[in-house]
């Protein structure tokens, strides 16, 4: 191991207030699978099938294979580095100080957007059962999860561990039906439908590769379990066994269901935005398709919620106990919850709801775009960081390699798709700031 490792060790272990270490295995094990089970996977998995067809399955294998590879990598980093907090210090023992700072505020940004994000979508579907204005609706679902987060760590855990088992369970039981429709049902068209109009890859085997460049985003979320097992006991041990199953999770999840749904369903009837898992129970014949997917969609919203306030507030108490952001926000109350770090995440939040409301198509949509790439930016560093560190062997060794030249080739896809590409500048630019950022701090420290 490097000097720098060394130092990033001994900065991380610096006397700081301690965060609670009350989760059970059981909330870290449904934390990991519901990271990976969001409305991505319930609707916007609509928009990948119509700009693909059937092949939608390979690009959601290749990129579940990408995100596979980060996971092994940043397992292998928890076993070699195990105190260093969240999975963004890992960038920080590689590469140094600059990097831990990117990587930490650039991770914060993202989920600490997410919020706000969420809060609109879950605001949304509520709103067509409540008659009040989306932001005020919105509001009040963060300030309820906020309110779970301040209660204490175990309280997270355990909204999420149920959020996660609907989630999970509703995945189960849609997979069970349909498997069943195919194989049973006297009307069941089998395996015909993924090529009975225009072939298995009608739009070409380009979309295909390219289709990975949006679904991959889809996969956000399965890093989430580094930050929720350092509350847990047995943290290194915990990451590695969830990155192990991974992939299993990707392909029941994402490939299985994709591919149920295909065989039921003309890819061509799909329309993006409106949830493919409903027009498959529709064909199967469930009653009720319409309300089941719309409350199955607030819980996934709800979850996806409840974990970017979670992981946001341990992101900036990260960055507080390395020096990288205000002092105050290292600090933790009586049940060992950093509770400003909680309240400055939802006050990002709000203001991305309110902004939804009085500039949409400038700051909100910005604020959105700006986010689009930043997990990959993250990912990228710290895959560099455990090369420089010389962390990881047999997968995880070539691996590293592997997923960086996957990442690198999801930005170039970026920045040749007119709608990406300004996702792709937006991240860039707020990329840039960070660096200038950690520029900045770091020649004043001097």
């Amino acid at each position: 191991m490097t000097a720098t490792a060394t130092d990033a060790n001994a900065s991380a272990s610096r006397s700081t207030p301690a965060l609670a270490r009350t989760l059970k295995r059981r909330h870290v094990t449904m934390i990991s699978l519901g990271g990976v089970i969001g409305a991505g996977l319930f609707v916007g998995s609509s928009a990948a099938i119509a700009s693909i067809g059937p092949a939608v399955v390979i690009s959601y294998a290749l990129a579940g294979g990408i995100v596979l590879l980060v996971m092994r990598v940043i397992a292998a980093l928890a076993l070699a580095l195990p105190h260093a907090g969240a999975f963004t210090e890992y960038a920080r023992a590689g590469l140094g100080r600059w990097a831990g700072f990117t990587a930490g505020w650039l991770y914060w940004y993202f989920w600490a957007v997410v919020i706000g994000i969420e809060a609109i979508a879950g605001a949304a579907i509520i709103a067509a059962w409540v008659d009040l204005p989306v932001w005020v609706i919105g509001t009040a679902l963060m300030l309820l999860l906020t309110g779970s987060n301040l209660l204490s760590t175990r309280s997270y855990g355990e909204f999420e561990f149920w959020f996660s088992t609907i989630k999970v369970v509703a995945i189960l039981l849609f997979i069970t039906v349909c498997a069943a429709f195919l194989v049973g049902a006297p009307a069941s068209p089998g395996v015909a439908l993924l090529s009975a109009d225009g072939g298995f890859a009608p739009l070409g085997w380009g979309a295909v590769v390219a289709g990975v460049t949006t679904v991959i985003f889809a996969l956000v979320g399965a890093e989430i379990v580094t930050v929720a097992a350092a509350e847990a006991e047995d943290s290194a041990e915990l990451v590695a066994s969830m990155a192990g199953t991974l992939i299993a999770r990707i392909c029941i999840f994402y490939i299985g269901a994709i591919g149920l749904i295909l065989c039921i369903v003309p890819w061509r009837s799909i329309v993006p935005g409106q949830s493919p898992f409903a027009a498959a129970l529709d064909v199967v014949g469930v009653p009720g398709t319409t309300l089941l997917m719309n409350l199955l969609v607030l819980v996934a919203v709800l979850s996806c919620l409840n974990s970017a306030i979670y992981v946001a507030s341990r992101a900036l108490f990260t960055l507080a106990a390395n020096g990288d952001a205000p002092r105050w926000s290292v600090a933790v109350n009586r049940r060992g919850v950093p509770a400003r770090a909680v309240l400055a995440a939802t006050a990002v939040g709000l203001a991305c709801v309110l902004a939804s409301q009085l500039s949409p198509s400038l700051v909100f949509a910005f604020l959105v775009n700006a986010s689009g790439a930043i997990m990959i930016f993250v990912y990228m560093l710290t895959l560099v960081a455990a090369l420089r560190l010389g962390v990881g062997t047999g997968l995880a060794g070539w691996g590293r390699w592997v997923a960086l030249a996957g990442m690198a080739a999801v930005l170039a896809a970026m920045a040749l798709t007119p709608d990406l590409a300004p996702q792709l500048q937006a991240s860039a630019g707020c990329t840039a700031l960070v660096l200038i950022a950690a520029w900045a701090t770091r020649r004043r420290a001097s």
